[in-house]
């Protein structure tokens, strides 16, 4: 069965380079060279280390976030990179500064809760109430719009499910926005939610919310998965009455930033890798997002050091790219897009590091359709690591998002997510919880994707001349 099995993955790729011009077989090879060298790295999980020791929490927008510019353009440049810089954008800001929970009644004790991101405070003192649980944010969506839960605390219990690629988050997390802006149409005075995440400890998970046009703002926070549990087996038992403090900080506008570093090539086209820069205030960011800085500049390193080793300088240029104020609404991609976009057509691909620091176990494209042969080429260098084929529906990466929406060819290079949202958003995201060597698979693999996307020729986008003319 396993003959079969190999005859036929060799028939399909063999049907699938002869549809295509394919990667040169010198690229590949030097691909291969990279992903073995890869195998060992440990200069992408040194980057990690330094950033979150030397900055800790880099919340978009923070004097820790500039902190953390300083700190990237110097590591760029040590490591030997070109036309460092930092490109700055304006933004509004938002700091938590004190949060408490309570029951106060029938059961008085305290509850672990942070504020989700770009919540209001509450009133000086805090705000009580009787609290309503909704199982689930459907269930809230559809209570009666008849001011029902007036003068009450809505507290939605949706649990999320655990998956390897992450899969379940899409659905938890529509109630960091959706629990406040749902129960304040029907009058309530906060909302609560289970964190967003897949963990049993006693970490909140925070997170951005965004508050409908027209909707009263009305504070909201994150339980805990076992105060969640706790404020369940209360409200089974007797009505609760729950107290909230939340005190907020916020500014009109501050200044953050993305950093670049490049190798150049021998073109003008570009290949665009990185992971975002920022991250939120209760853990250090290791695994949001310093492992994807350190994964794709040890990636790029790797690639500077075959240049300097073989005398092979790329196609295309390399562009690492730290973005800014990925957290709080994707600020820096947006600010990115729009100050590149007269040089977007010369993008020739995107990729973003943006799910901890699992290994890496699938390629998710998104190339023209006469290209998607391409991504076979690819994977018969990459499966020595590990990673299959998936499909051609690729999102990139949060901080690609604008980038794919404008044409850009993208990949998503899957890590195994299983525990990433154990430690999503949370005081206990650190650096112990990376594995070395799960971090240099990623290396390996983002290196040789890398090098095999900045020397194919022709690109990844459709053909205009294989494009109908209908």
């Amino acid at each position: 069965m396993k003959k079969i099995v190999a005859l036929a993955l060799s028939s399909s790729f063999a049907l699938a380079s002869a549809a295509s011009e394919g990667i040169p077989t010198d690229v590949t090879e030097a691909a291969e060279e990279l992903l073995r060298a890869g195998m060992t790295d440990r200069v992408g999980f040194q980057v990690v280390e330094d950033l979150t020791t030397e900055v800790g929490p880099r919340l978009g927008g923070s004097e820790a976030e500039a902190r953390a510019r300083v700190w990237a353009e110097a590591k760029l440049r040590s490591l030997g990179f070109e036309n460092v810089r930092t490109e700055t954008f304006s933004m509004p800001y938002w700091e938590r500064a004190y949060e408490y929970a309570a029951i106060e009644h029938p059961f008085p004790q305290e509850l672990l809760v942070t504020a989700l991101g770009n919540s209001v405070g509450t009133p000086e003192g805090g705000v009580r109430g009787q609290v309503v649980e909704f199982e689930t944010l459907t269930d809230l969506i559809n209570a009666p719009l008849d001011n029902s839960l007036e003068g009450k605390i809505v507290f939605v219990n949706e649990g999320m499910v655990r998956t390897q690629d992450g899969s379940g988050y899409g659905v938890a997390v529509r109630k960091r926005s959706g629990a406040a802006n749902e129960g304040a149409k029907r009058g309530a005075i906060a909302a609560l939610i289970r964190s967003v995440g897949t963990d049993s400890h006693r970490f909140p998970h925070t997170g951005g919310m965004r508050y409908e046009e027209g909707v009263t703002k009305i504070p909201t926070a994150a339980l805990s998965a076992p105060d969640a549990d706790q404020l369940e087996r209360a409200l089974n038992r007797s009505p609760v009455t729950v107290s909230l403090d939340l005190a907020v900080r916020t500014l009109d506008k501050v200044t953050s930033g993305n950093v670049i570093g490049e190798i150049p090539g021998q073109t003008d086209e570009i290949v665009v890798i990185g992971g975002h820069l920022d991250s939120w205030d209760l853990g250090t960011g290791a695994v949001d997002d310093g492992a994807g800085i350190g994964i794709t500049t040890g990636a790029a390193k790797l690639i500077m050091e075959h240049i300097n080793t073989t005398g092979e300088k790329p196609l295309r240029t390399i562009r690492l790219v730290y973005w800014g104020s990925e957290e709080v609404g994707l600020l820096g991609a947006r600010a990115y897009a729009q100050q590149h976009k007269d040089e977007l057509g010369k993008h020739v691909m995107a990729a973003e590091s943006d799910f901890g620091a699992g290994r890496i176990w699938k390629m998710d494209t998104r190339f023209g359709d006469d290209k998607v042969e391409l991504g076979v080429d690819i994977i018969r260098v990459l499966d020595a690591a590990g990673v299959a084929l998936g499909n051609n529906q690729a999102t990139g990466g949060p901080d690609v998002t604008p980038l794919r929406a404008l044409g850009v060819p993208v990949v998503t290079l899957r890590q195994n997510g299983w525990d990433y949202f154990d430690l999503h958003h949370t005081a206990d995201d650190t650096i112990d919880k990376i594995d070395p060597d799960d971090l240099a698979q990623n290396v390996a693999v983002y290196a040789a994707f890398t090098w095999m996307a900045a020397n194919t020729p022709g690109g990844f986008r459709a053909d205009p001349a294989a494009v109908g003319t209908e």
